[in-house]
């Protein structure tokens, strides 16, 4: 950040957060001037702006000389479209959130039983999020071509993995748990109505399989080793 202040001088420095959610890793903008904070509609924007008095607090004691004056503005809406005005960004960053595609590819129909690619999803399945995923990444760049300086910098963070699979546990393992979740939530509203009504099973022995349900799935995550890779990708955009 130091060194593309350096190179380009502006009199304002702007900066944009895309996909900042509402945790404290909104937080993470250098302390410069504009900063603009992207989400879609519904993100609890009253909860960023709510932290930022005592993020600037902090700011102050950290940096002994203190800050320039901060602007912070909430931007709402999809980052798979024009967001700012033409050549009016410095820095652009993005963490963890190009994972998320701008709707729910066409041509699931043979993915029952999945809310993600996983093991037993066919080839056009997955091909179907690969297509997904290219259209809005390219999208996705395409507009942050415009919207930056000539010269300045975008820091990407995503999931990655290095297997050829793209269903592999390296970056659908926490997808198929939580389609398990899912399938225990369905499971229960069906279930739970007819055991009770056929056997006249109470709550308490519907919790008790529930919760040896629950067990079983985390004796299935405590048995297999799970890691995930993390991608950064750094660019400058060129005259």
């Amino acid at each position: 950040m130091t060194n593309l202040y350096s190179s380009t001088h502006p009199k304002s420095l702007a900066i944009a957060d895309l996909g900042c959610s509402s945790g404290p890793n909104t937080r993470l903008a250098s302390p410069e001037y504009q900063v603009f904070l992207n989400d879609l509609p519904g993100n609890d924007f009253n909860t960023i702006f709510r932290s930022l008095p005592g993020f600037q607090e902090r700011m102050k004691k950290q940096l002994e000389g203190g800050t320039g004056p901060l602007f912070f503005t909430g931007v709402p809406g999809s980052f798979y479209g024009r967001l700012f005005p033409t050549n009016s960004l410095h820095f652009v960053y993005s963490s963890y959130s190009l994972q998320w595609l701008s709707k729910v590819p066409n041509g699931l129909e043979g993915n029952k039983g999945n809310i993600y690619m996983a093991g037993g999803s066919p080839p056009s399945v997955l091909k179907a999020y690969y297509d997904q995923f290219q259209r809005d990444f390219s999208s996705f760049l395409t507009c942050r071509s415009e919207e930056l300086v000539t010269g300045c910098r975008m820091a990407l963070a995503i999931l990655g993995r290095r297997s050829q699979d793209p269903s592999s546990k390296e970056c659908c393992y926490i997808w198929e748990l939580l389609a398990m979740a899912v399938k225990e939530m369905c499971m229960r509203a069906v279930a739970e109505p007819l055991l009770i009504g056929h056997f006249g099973f109470g709550e308490a022995i519907i919790d008790d399989v529930f919760r040896r349900y629950k067990a079983i799935i985390a004796d299935r995550m405590g048995k297999g080793k799970t890691e995930f890779v993390n991608v950064v990708v750094a660019m400058t955009k060129k005259g």
